[in-house]
């Protein structure tokens, strides 16, 4: 069945920088888009980036442009996401997520993680 594993949260100061991972089975990973989306406490779950299987094509969310970057490993069957210059703002819990097409919306992504929290401090 399919399996997403998040890793690589924590708690860090404002600054900082985390790298986030995600590792598949079950699937044909290389195929999929791959998204990252994070809910932080009382809001609702939001996009963060998405990176296409074959070509690479990726997203980010407005407010990471320029801070974070997705990348893929497909022969590790493995997505990243890597957050520089934190802010409290990032703060949420970060979903990694598979969808069959490419895509930006929650609810094209049948495949999701458990999570991991990421907790920036002022």
């Amino acid at each position: 069945q399919v399996q997403l594993v998040e890793s690589g949260g924590g708690l860090v100061q404002a600054g900082d920088s985390l790298r986030l991972s995600c590792a598949a089975s079950g699937f044909s990973f290389s195929t999929y888009t791959m998204g990252w989306f994070r809910q932080a406490p009382g809001k609702e779950r939001e996009f963060v980036a998405a990176i296409s299987g074959i070509f690479g094509r990726t997203s980010y969310i407005d407010s990471g442009k320029g801070r974070f970057l997705i990348s893929r490993d497909n022969a590790k069957n493995t997505v990243y996401l890597q957050m520089n210059d934190l802010k409290p703002e990032d703060t949420a819990v970060y979903y990694c997520a598979a969808s069959i097409g490419w895509s930006r919306w929650e609810y094209e992504y049948a495949d999701w993680g458990q999570g991991t929290q990421v907790t920036v401090s002022s």
